[in-house]
């Protein structure tokens, strides 16, 4: 599988730190963030990465020459920024001829076990599968509604009066079927414009493990303090 990390956000709400450094290079313990993900892209068998850019592009590009760490990185420039969903779109032939991609919120601090979420999908092969969390501050994200038998019912992006509070990870699976639903225009958000759409057509993969999205200075502190490390795939004794 090959994987869509979004990284082209300004991070406005991180400022000043993101004045001279990009949002994805901001360290976790010391740690680029960016490096946080393509090690977990390696862990979990992921050789293939499409990694869109708008700030800092060229920073980004030096930091990806030189830790790379054997992925295959390909860089997709956004002089206007497209949106979350028009970036798929965008890049569709990138995932030509692929059954399923997996989509990253490159901002998404965390240490899920992908495996298990691939799992879930190829079981049911739905257009596709959310890593869902329950969240304090649902107003602030988008919130899916989901069936006794794990299908996502219902789905809005920040709503004024919230039935629940299981949000939208940003680490999703997507699939061909998805990048059909994906509107013409610019710019469009994946939690705005595709999912609602898409509801009765995805399934929910619960996330109990660690998850923050680095999306405040607050989170960002708080993240320095409690992130626990990559999760490691399980070894097969065979």
């Amino acid at each position: 599988m090959k994987a869509f990390l979004l990284a082209a956000g300004n991070g406005t709400r991180l400022r000043p730190l993101t004045d001279e450094i990009p949002k994805c290079l901001l360290p976790i313990r010391g740690v680029p963030m960016l490096q946080i993900w393509l090690q977990t892209c390696r862990n979990f068998g992921i050789g293939e990465v499409l990694i869109n850019l708008h700030a800092h592009v060229k920073v980004v590009r030096q930091f990806l020459q030189e830790n790379a760490i054997g992925i295959r990185v390909h860089i997709s420039e956004e002089p206007e920024l497209l949106g979350s969903a028009r970036t798929l779109r965008a890049n569709r032939e990138w995932v030509a001829g692929e059954e399923c991609f997996w989509v990253f919120y490159a901002d998404v601090l965390n240490c899920v076990d992908l495996e298990a979420m691939k799992t879930v999908h190829s079981r049911h092969k739905p257009v596709a599968t959310l890593g869902l969390y329950r969240v304090p501050d649902p107003s602030r994200c988008g919130i899916a509604t989901v069936g006794a038998d794990g299908i996502i019912r219902k789905f809005i992006e920040k709503p004024e009066h919230p039935n629940g509070n299981l949000a939208f990870s940003g680490l999703m699976i997507g699939t061909p079927e998805l990048l059909d639903t994906i509107p013409d225009q610019v710019p469009a958000d994946i939690g705005f414009h595709v999912l609602p759409r898409l509801c009765g057509r995805m399934v929910a993969f619960p996330i109990d493990d660690y998850l923050i999205d680095i999306g405040t200075i607050e989170n960002y502190k708080i993240a320095q303090e409690t992130w626990p490390g990559l999760h490691q795939p399980a070894v097969s004794s065979k």
